[in-house]
């Protein structure tokens, strides 16, 4: 079994994260984790969705289950904690390119046709200026 939560970069070791900080994103969900276990070579899983962990009763974060003899064979590893470490470092990877084509598309500018992203809108103050000179008033 692998939850969410130990990949969680807002958690401490104590409330639950098992891998090191830089091998772990803010907020993951069993979605992103999942992907990075495929992207690893990882087939039999089973996701399980609205479950808690024990030492946090009240986020239903999911996990995922995973034969063990495929994952092993898949990643090279032996061990569980091995196991989340190379999990950890995929699920980091994927979220740093996600964040740095997000940046590349933000400094490039909206897209020729987005209406919405280009329009021009006018502040409060050059509204509020019209409101008076439409009514006659200083």
């Amino acid at each position: 079994m692998i939850w969410v939560g130990y990949f969680d970069s807002r958690l401490t070791r104590g409330q639950g994260r098992r891998v090191s900080k830089n091998c772990s994103i803010p907020n993951p969900n069993l979605e992103q984790l999942a992907y990075a276990a495929k992207s690893l070579g990882i087939r039999k899983m089973k996701r399980i969705t609205n479950k808690s962990h024990p030492k946090r009763p009240r986020l239903n974060e999911g996990h995922l289950i995973v034969s063990s003899k495929d994952a092993f064979g898949a990643t090279g590893t032996n061990s569980k904690e091995a196991l989340m470490q190379v999990i950890g470092a995929s699920l980091f990877s994927s979220f740093e390119e996600a964040k740095q084509r997000k940046e590349e598309s933000k400094a490039k500018g909206p897209r020729k046709g987005d209406k919405s992203a280009r329009s021009q809108r006018k502040g409060p103050q050059v509204k509020s200026s019209r409101r008076k000179k439409k009514f006659g008033r200083k």
